[in-house]
């Protein structure tokens, strides 16, 4: 499966949203005006290789960055808002990615965004183990499978 088909499978699993490009890019909506993931497949300015950008709750920015510097990175123009950059140029770990697409989902929702056709549908469920918005390995090390 192409990157772009992989992506757009995580985010359009979720309520209310919408895709369309944005500067170029293929990205997410909640609803029909918040972002809450960009894909640069070809990269973006001087970040050449493939990455996205999505929203992330406080902090974990700074986190995943600190403990994967290869793979996390602060994006242009939305990482001063916490938005997190993920390298999508090695070897993916799909199932990280898809809980990324969840926790951004989540956070623009949290912060200002209502539905607009569906008011009872929630929130996909949450996970009940380790953090979200830790490295996938330090998620296993966390609930004892690393």
């Amino acid at each position: 499966m192409q990157l772009l088909d992989r992506v757009r499978a995580s985010c359009l699993a979720l309520p209310e949203v919408t895709e369309r490009p944005s500067h170029g890019s293929p990205t997410w909506f909640v609803g029909a005006k918040s972002v809450f993931v960009t894909l640069h497949a070809d990269g973006h300015h001087r970040n050449g290789f493939a990455h996205l950008w999505c929203a992330a709750p406080p902090g974990a920015q700074e986190e995943l960055i600190l403990a994967d510097p290869a793979r996390f990175f602060r994006p242009p123009y939305v990482g001063s808002r916490g938005w997190l950059g993920v390298r999508l140029d090695g070897e993916v770990d799909w199932a990280e990615i898809d809980e990324l697409c969840r926790d951004a989902y989540r956070e623009v929702a949290r912060n200002g965004w209502r539905p607009c056709s569906t008011p009872s549908r929630p929130d996909p469920p949450a996970e009940r183990h380790a953090p979200r918005h830790q490295p996938a390995d330090l998620r296993k090390q966390a609930i004892g499978r690393g």
